[in-house]
């Protein structure tokens, strides 16, 4: 498990007259073990964050650290295996002309690993798949299946931070539940931390303690879920997403 903290971030694109501030002063901590929501409307920044800390986005400035080792612009060796993304649409995070093996067994000697076989059976098991889906295409797999594939990848080089970006948005209702119990399930069993970006606030307040509300690349509000499940907030912000998440109320 690793705790991230996050002081004063900025990150933009574009420079002078096409400069865009696409997060603006964002400080939190995730502690150790934790999963920490990030909540907003599309846009928000939400994403960004995420790609900023696993250095996809180069231009940042402010302090970004995990386990207590502060990041600089180039990330060292050993944060890609102690950090890694799941993406939100796990068809186009996939290699469509790579089996389920391939995609395990290149990640697993990427990172130096030597007991490759044994180690693709048990991420398969860890995320409910069974041996006959080790030879399967992405296209020979349901959504909820390559999710999992892209998370059994995830877990390849035994991180201790796992970065959620909408991992269930582009699922179908019936198995976003349980790709979010797997996710969990993981969690406890192998001492992850969890920072989880989402537009929807039921998937955030099942998995997280705690919450930032963003707003144009700004964190308006801190809370814990269960402020969120009283519907106190406050912010006025917050309280417009809380109100919007409930659904249609017709006119009294």
């Amino acid at each position: 498990m690793s705790e991230l903290v996050f002081d004063k971030l900025n990150v933009w694109f574009g420079d002078d007259w096409d400069r865009v501030d696409a997060v603006k002063e964002a400080s939190f901590t995730v502690p150790s073990g934790a999963s920490f929501g990030l909540v907003g409307e599309s846009g928000s920044g939400k994403s960004t964050i995420l790609r900023a800390l696993v250095g996809l986005v180069p231009t940042w400035s402010g302090v970004m650290k995990v386990d207590g080792e502060t990041l600089g612009k180039k990330r060292p060796r050993a944060f890609f295996r102690d950090v890694q993304m799941v993406f939100q649409d796990p068809y186009a995070s996939l290699h469509p002309r790579h089996s389920v093996d391939q995609v395990l067994s290149e990640t697993l000697k990427l990172h130096g690993f030597k007991d490759v076989d044994d180690r693709i059976g048990k991420l398969l098991a860890d995320v409910g798949l069974g041996p006959e889906f080790r030879f399967r295409y992405p296209h020979q797999l349901s959504g909820g299946q390559r999710q999992r594939v892209a998370v059994a990848r995830a877990l390849a080089p035994e991180p201790s931070v796992l970065l959620l970006d909408e991992p269930t948005s582009a699922l179908d209702v019936s198995v976003q539940a349980e790709v979010l119990n797997l996710l969990a399930d993981l969690r406890e069993n192998q001492h992850l931390t969890y920072l989880m970006v989402s537009h929807n606030l039921a998937v955030v307040a099942h998995m997280c303690e705690r919450v930032a509300v963003m707003q144009n690349g700004e964190i308006v509000e801190v809370m814990g879920v269960e402020e969120m499940r009283s519907m106190s907030p406050a912010h006025d912000y917050t309280k417009h997403l809380l109100e919007a998440s409930m659904g249609y109320k017709p006119a009294e």
